[in-house]
């Protein structure tokens, strides 16, 4: 067996991990818990860390059940196969849940990437990211002259471009 990515409808993480667990299957979604607003009142809600995905743990037999699920939209797949997620980035994931480390979601960014500066005074502005870590070093650069110049944002202000 192994652990397949479901997309889901928007809002229906939850839903899907419920059915999929009175099916006898192992699910796993990862949540995050952040204050929500009303007009009258505040609240703790736990969140899907990744939102419209949920982790289903199946053997492609059993892929059927899965999909006929109320807010399954679809296995997540490469070349038209279910793509398996490997066992330890699943593990990973569940021991920093269980840990007491406060952590937040984050784009999938790397070293050489183009990025975009989503808050502070760069706001808009695009760039290569040359460093990550808790501050990233950003190139913003005149190509045509071969000319640049670096900056440190805040790594979380940042995303793929």
């Amino acid at each position: 067996m192994r652990w397949y990515a479901l997309w889901t409808r928007s809002r229906h993480e939850q839903l899907v991990r419920e059915q999929l667990e009175q099916k006898h299957i192992e699910a796993f979604l990862p949540t995050i818990t952040r204050w929500s607003r009303w007009k009258d009142r505040k609240k703790k809600i736990d969140w899907p860390l990744f939102p419209g995905y949920c982790f289903a743990r199946f053997t492609l037999r059993e892929r059927l059940p899965i999909l006929k699920c109320a807010g399954v939209v679809n296995i997540i797949s490469f070349e038209g196969e279910p793509a398996p997620i490997p066992e330890h980035e699943i593990d990973g994931i569940r021991v920093l849940i269980e840990s007491e480390l406060a952590y937040d979601p984050c784009p999938m960014i790397r070293e050489g990437m183009m990025v975009e500066v989503t808050h502070g005074p760069l706001k808009g502005v695009v760039g290569r990211l040359i460093r990550k870590g808790a501050h990233a070093r950003l190139v913003l650069s005149v190509d045509l002259i071969g000319q640049a110049v670096s900056v440190e944002v805040d790594a979380s202000d940042v995303k793929a471009y």
